[in-house]
């Protein structure tokens, strides 16, 4: 299928070009133009489901991520990012990583009772909780469920400290909290920014927050008090690396103090929707953007080895490590970030348990 034929079948507002077939599933299906298809798709509505999970943090193990401990308040994420690393976990829930990604989401509206419950416990041990690591806990559908306002409450309440990574400017909403927290070293934000053209970044990120409203959100939760970073993640060559210098600029203009990056990584099913997308998007160059991206990932399409699939390897990572150290120590973004502090939790008393009957109690009963 030629570029035109799938430029006809993108959805708006919508990132994947498919509903590719997950990697359990039994069998695969194929879109074909029969001439009875319209030449313009229609909408797909969003559909959401409750997700009961009977705990909510998640350990991490990863040598090369900064954080051992991590919330998702939701499965899937409607902003549509086709280079997310996280579309391959739908496959787990028998769902297609292309389109139900983003469109057959689910939320966890008991994860800010069962988050009190697990600090509660008394052999509990605070440590930073990162969120926002695989999906967006701001995006569209947190305005009505309000899963992560529900979470920061009880972070605050209990003065446990968080990390938070996200493309919306939603996150301006909770200013009120994280604010404060912020002032006691209990909270960082980073702001994901990939470009500065509202044009690619509608490509890149259909339904996310556009560059000027992310650099309004950094101004807000700067002048409240809580640091903010910048995360210029992915860096896909020849689309938006040219970028790098200008969004660091822009971050550090709007109270940005830290800036990170990661190159575009492409695991599982990742890589042919991300294919999908380059052709119906940028079939002038869609060759040469995978040809750079294999000589980052030493000659493959993702090199999943810890400490090289963030950053990768070869000339052209160099090139892009180089720039990027140059530009955020020229605007002041590479000082070393001061850890969050736990020294201030505060842990209520703990859940009350049902006292247990004696055997001779039992026997009377």
């Amino acid at each position: 299928m030629n570029g035109s034929e799938i430029g006809s079948r993108t959805r708006r507002g919508r990132g994947a070009v498919s509903n590719r077939a997950g990697r359990f599933e039994p069998t695969t299906r194929e879109a074909f133009d029969d001439g009875w298809t319209p030449d313009v798709p229609l909408p797909l509505k969003t559909e959401i489901s409750i997700d009961r999970s009977r705990s909510v943090i998640s350990r991490v193990a990863s040598p090369d991520l900064p954080f051992t401990r991590s919330i998702n308040p939701y499965r899937g994420c409607e902003h549509g990012c086709v280079y997310c690393f996280a579309r391959p976990t739908h496959a787990y829930l028998g769902l297609s990583p292309g389109l139900d990604f983003e469109t057959k989401l689910t939320v966890k509206p008991r994860a800010p009772e069962l988050l009190r419950r697990a600090l509660s416990r008394p052999r509990y041990r605070p440590e930073p909780i990162a969120i926002g690591t695989n999906t967006d806990p701001y995006q569209p559908i947190e305005k009505t469920h309000r899963v992560m306002r529900g979470l920061l409450e009880v972070l605050s309440e209990f003065n446990h400290p968080v990390t938070i990574v996200t493309k919306s400017a939603m996150v301006a909403r909770d200013v009120d909290l994280l604010g404060p927290m912020g002032r006691r070293g209990l909270a960082r934000v980073s702001l994901s920014l990939t470009s500065l053209d509202a044009g690619l970044s509608r490509k890149m990120e259909p339904r996310a927050a556009t560059p000027d409203r992310r650099l309004w959100a950094m101004r807000q939760l700067a002048a409240a008090g809580c640091p903010v970073g910048v995360m210029t993640a992915p860096l896909i060559p020849a689309i938006n690396d040219q970028q790098i210098e200008a969004l660091l600029r822009a971050a550090a203009a709007s109270g940005a103090t830290s800036a990170g990056y990661v190159v575009l990584r492409l695991p599982l099913e990742v890589r042919d929707l991300f294919v999908e997308w380059l052709e119906a998007h940028f079939p002038d160059r869609a060759a040469r953007v995978m040809r750079y991206v294999r000589e980052i990932h030493g000659g493959r399409d993702y090199d999943p080895e810890w400490g090289k699939r963030l950053k990768g390897e070869g000339v052209y990572a160099d090139l892009i490590g180089r720039r990027f150290r140059r530009a955020a120590a020229a605007h002041g973004l590479d000082r070393p970030v001061k850890p969050l502090r736990t020294d201030l939790f505060t842990p209520p008393a703990a859940i009350p348990v049902a006292p247990q009957l004696s055997f001779l109690d039992r026997l009377d009963s």
